[in-house]
């Protein structure tokens, strides 16, 4: 479980053939061939963080 943090804004970025999505609390997700499969690392973060998306 991550820790609860008043600030949670991810971003995800490109290395290589690889996407990554990463969070202002520190957390990273593994490393993707998927972009869409990033995005979507990064959004059950945000569920998981209690953050609720758009």
């Amino acid at each position: 479980m991550h820790a609860q943090s008043s600030s949670h804004a991810t971003t995800t970025t490109e290395r290589g053939s690889f996407a990554l999505a990463r969070c202002s609390c520190g957390w990273s997700g593994p490393a993707r061939r998927s972009r869409d499969r990033a995005r979507t690392d990064a959004a059950d973060h945000l569920r998981s963080a209690g953050v609720s998306t758009p």
